[in-house]
């Protein structure tokens, strides 16, 4: 009796890579035009006052993308006992339109002083306390009731719904605000510049997020009250609520842990959901191509485009 061969089993198909550098195409075209037809290139001013390699790569992609698309982009280096007076000085140059700092700088409650200490006409990166507030209340003009002047976004936070749009994680079938219903986000990170005001986003636009850090998970809903959508925030029970039980149940994980010695466990992803990791660090090992339907590696060159769009929308809100 002969032996039967052995069929060799099909290998199952890897998810798809999806590269910022795709995503951000969408929004340099309209960004240039929008350049062109200012008639002058507006000037932004980073301030570098860290050694951290990662903050200078993402100043070089800055200043690149904005020379490509017709800004003035200026990285000044300084101490950062020096900072405080650099902020004040760009508040008060007429010449400058744009502020951005590389953060962290003092890694304390220093650093909100200073992304305070930037005028609201010049934040682009949208870390304004005016700007918090309306995004954590929902409120999405400066203006009311006129609503001639839209309030700037966090610039990380709103690269990742943009490239959650990209990827059809948003359904344009459901009204405008409600295009999250019924799907579950987990966001590894709650940092204030970041991590927090993403879930509140997502929770806004009706999605349930798992908002987890070293200390905690936390559950992002939208509130009882319809008419204005504020979000509301639990904090989970240790005992049943842990990233091993929730991440398998979630159809989008989002990571920005930074740190090199941080994996999340692949073993707790469900094949087929969406992977996206906005930390300057891999929080994934490669199997994670293998789980994931659709994987974004990094997020850097659409927060630039971000970051420019909220240029173009100060110097829209200070013309009217």
């Amino acid at each position: 009796m002969s032996d039967v061969p052995v069929q060799p089993q099909p290998k199952k198909p890897a998810g798809r890579t999806i590269l910022a550098s795709t995503i951000a195409k969408i929004y340099t075209s309209e960004i240039a035009d929008k350049v062109k037809s200012l008639g002058y290139a507006p000037k932004i001013v980073g301030l570098l006052a860290n050694g951290d390699p990662a903050a200078l790569m993402y100043a070089n992609w800055t200043s690149k993308t904005c020379n490509e698309l017709g800004f003035d982009y200026e990285l000044v280096h300084c101490d950062k006992q020096q900072l405080e007076n650099k902020l004040i000085k760009a508040n008060q140059d007429n010449s400058i339109n744009g502020i951005m700092v590389y953060f962290p700088v003092f890694g304390d409650n220093q650093d909100q002083y200073l992304q305070q200490l930037i005028s609201p006409e010049k934040d682009v990166e949208g870390l304004n306390y005016l700007y918090y507030k309306n995004l954590y209340h929902n409120i999405r003009f400066l203006d009311p009731p006129t609503n001639r002047k839209k309030s700037i976004l966090p610039c990380t936070p709103l690269a990742i719904v943009k490239i959650l749009e990209y990827l059809g994680i948003y359904n344009k079938i459901l009204p405008y605000g409600n295009r999250l219903y019924g799907k579950k986000i987990m966001v590894v990170n709650r940092s204030e510049i970041v991590g927090r005001p993403l879930a509140a986003l997502l929770a806004n636009d009706g999605a349930t997020v798992y908002s987890v850090d070293i200390n905690n998970i936390q559950q992002f809903t939208r509130g009882d009250d319809l008419s204005e959508q504020k979000h509301k925030v639990i904090d989970l029970d240790s005992a049943t609520a842990s990233i091993d039980n929730l991440a398998p149940t979630c159809d989008v994980i989002i990571t920005g842990v930074p740190s090199d010695h941080y994996k999340f466990d692949s073993q707790l992803v469900t094949n087929g959901t969406t992977i996206v990791n906005f930390s300057s660090a891999r929080n994934f090992n490669d199997d994670i191509k293998l789980k994931a339907a659709l994987y974004v590696p990094s997020i850097g060159k659409v927060t630039i485009a971000m970051l420019l769009r909220n240029l173009l929308r100060l110097i829209e809100n200070n013309q009217i």
